[in-house]
């Protein structure tokens, strides 16, 4: 074999290897790479072509560092939700520690003294958030 028809023949390869390898990297379809012939595409198509294979590899990773980042976070979930019930309880629990003091002070006038709207409206308060903070801590318990 005479020296230019190996070097023809290499070059033909390299060529058609560095197409196969620039189609792939651009996206296009497997008939394209595995030599079925198709239509030259236009500068557009290729740009919107690798706009597309772009847009898919970026929701891919997204979705997938998501997938991670969530299955990392997954046993903290629990936890996070049973302390965040507890500190919720606990400020729930705070305004009966401030109206507790002066309910237990106004309870002689609970019936018909000059403070038994102030009585009525704290024993309220005092009645509504008790039952939220054990409520609270209640459901943290469950879980």
């Amino acid at each position: 074999m005479r020296p230019q028809i190996i070097g023809r023949v290499l070059g033909t390869g390299l060529r058609v290897a560095g197409r196969m390898a620039s189609q792939q990297l651009a996206g296009a379809p497997q008939a394209a790479v595995s030599g079925q012939q198709q239509q030259p595409a236009s500068p557009a198509a290729r740009v919107q072509n690798a706009e597309q294979t772009a847009r898919r590899v970026t929701a891919q990773a997204g979705s997938g560092i998501a997938r991670g980042v969530g299955g990392f976070l997954k046993p903290f979930q629990r936890v996070g939700g049973i302390l965040w019930l507890e500190v919720t309880g606990v400020f729930f629990l705070l305004p009966v520690l401030v109206f507790a003091p002066n309910l237990w002070r106004m309870r002689a006038n609970w019936a018909h003294g000059p403070d038994h709207s102030k009585f009525l409206v704290t024993a309220l308060v005092v009645v509504v958030f008790f039952y939220l903070g054990v409520s609270s801590f209640w459901r943290a318990h469950r879980k």
